[in-house]
């Protein structure tokens, strides 16, 4: 009976954790996708922020704990340039399940997770 509250704790715990790794996954590559496929910088950038909340919300994980980045290359400067690659990289910080602020030394105790995608941009991206 003694281990069953460390067994409840640790089955809770990893479940917000790959719950936060699942939406991560997929909010990165849905991002790097609805970003190829935009008209500009603007609303691509616009349109990988709605995918990244859409993730998030599907898989419960507040949005408060996420940072998203966008880079371009060859040309940094130009992410639409015709085959050219667009990484996206979205970071969470999963807080642990259960415990009380008064345990949080100088923060929450929390686990990151990353992930990223990579997708290329059409060779007739611009022929439109």
């Amino acid at each position: 009976m003694l281990l069953l509250v460390p067994l409840v704790y640790l089955v809770l715990a990893l479940g917000a954790i790959q719950s936060a790794a699942l939406a991560a996954e997929g909010a990165a590559r849905q991002a790097a996708r609805v970003f190829v496929q935009a008209e500009s910088m603007t609303a691509g950038s616009a349109a990988a922020e709605r995918a990244l909340a859409l993730a998030l919300a599907d898989h419960g994980v507040t949005a408060s704990d996420v940072a998203l980045s966008i880079r371009c290359s060859p040309v940094p400067a130009q992410c639409h340039t015709r085959r050219g690659w667009v990484t996206v990289q979205v970071s969470v910080r999963v807080p642990l399940p259960l415990l009380p602020p008064v345990v949080e030394l100088g923060g929450p105790l929390a686990v990151p997770i990353d992930a990223s995608a990579t997708q290329q941009v059409s060779r007739f991206w611009g022929a439109r």
